[in-house]
């Protein structure tokens, strides 16, 4: 039972896997890194104004890694920062930052909705509450380590 557990996990681990490159895919498409499909996302989600920290929380991001993409795209003119409250800085879309979203990322959410809603609202529901479990599990297991 033991190997079919294993063969099992090695599937959904393939599976996330699977997601990822998909992400890395549809980013390279666009031309930009992952971590800037992740701020361009993270700010249509949130909304101009969103902090790097949201970003960094949202995508389980690496800080300097945000802070890199964030920087090149205020480069890029896709992005301007205001200075908040300390050391926060809010990230606001210029206007090609904003073309950039609509042409590129409002796509992808609709794709996103498309698959999803093609579930049943019951096996949603049953696929998120199943990730949790598995993920609280999972994060208990590791904490052990």
């Amino acid at each position: 039972m033991q190997e079919k557990l294993n063969e099992l996990l090695m599937d959904f681990n393939k599976m996330n896997k699977e997601f990822d490159e998909l992400y890395h895919k549809v980013a390279s498409k666009m031309g930009i890194s992952d971590s800037a499909f992740s701020i361009f996302y993270t700010i249509y989600d949130l909304g101009d104004g969103c902090l790097q920290k949201d970003i960094c929380y949202e995508f389980f991001a690496n800080k300097q890694t945000v802070n890199s993409s964030i920087r090149k795209l205020v480069q890029e003119g896709y992005i301007n920062l205001k200075q908040g409250v300390g050391r926060d800085k809010h990230i606001f879309l210029t206007e090609a930052g904003k073309q950039f979203v609509e042409k590129y990322i409002v796509p992808v959410v609709q794709k996103e909705n498309a698959a999803f809603t093609a579930l049943k609202e019951e096996e949603q529901k049953e696929l998120l509450r199943l990730a949790n479990i598995y993920m609280e599990s999972l994060r208990e297991e590791l904490n052990e380590l």
